[in-house]
């Protein structure tokens, strides 16, 4: 049987989803430590929330704390690869809603709030939801892998998309030119 220690193809498999899910896992949880501590220039909680009330989503301060824990414990699960794909499909219901809500409208590239970051978090994301951790992972190391079935997998990154949307069905839309007020969404 071959392994890591014996094959480069499985070595250098693991090495690449190893690297991939400390970058993605790392950048989620600098991301949610703007939001929650403010670090690394971002708002804090209560900045944050305020926006969050902004674009709809009320109470700002829970939505803006249940974002923002759910960002820092998805990324810690994707880093450390443990728990499948429950990481990536936290991680991907984030994104959805940060892609509607924030995103969408503003073209694709960074540069002016488009899709871009949402789409490569959620894209790498799936990735590594479907590749599975690889074997230097918390996963391989306590035998959990065998837990993520391709059926299991894809029911946790669809029930993921069905928070997402979930999520998106309680926000209440802004009044155009009123920037704070709400009206409930008629859709």
């Amino acid at each position: 049987m071959e392994t890591v220690l014996t094959s480069p193809a499985l070595w250098m498999l693991g090495s690449g989803l190893l690297i991939g899910r400390v970058v993605i896992g790392t950048l989620m949880m600098a991301h949610a430590g703007e939001k929650l501590f403010g670090w690394l220039g971002g708002q804090g909680l209560r900045g944050t929330a305020g926006f969050f009330e902004h674009i709809g989503f009320r109470p700002g301060l829970r939505f803006a704390a249940a974002a923002s824990l759910i960002e820092m414990i998805s990324g810690l699960l994707v880093m450390l690869g443990l728990l499948g794909p429950v990481g990536p499909a936290l991680l991907i219901s984030i994104m959805i809603v940060a892609a509607v809500s924030v995103h969408r409208g503003n073209g694709l590239f960074a540069t002016t709030n488009g899709v871009e970051v949402p789409l490569l978090y959620t894209t790498g994301a799936l990735a590594l939801a479907l590749a599975g951790y690889g074997p230097y992972s918390l996963d391989a190391l306590l035998g959990l892998e065998v837990l993520w079935t391709p059926s299991m997998t894809l029911a946790v990154v669809a029930l993921g998309v069905l928070v997402a949307i979930g999520n998106l069905a309680v926000r209440r839309s802004v009044v155009s030119g009123t920037p704070g007020r709400t009206r409930a969404k008629v859709s």
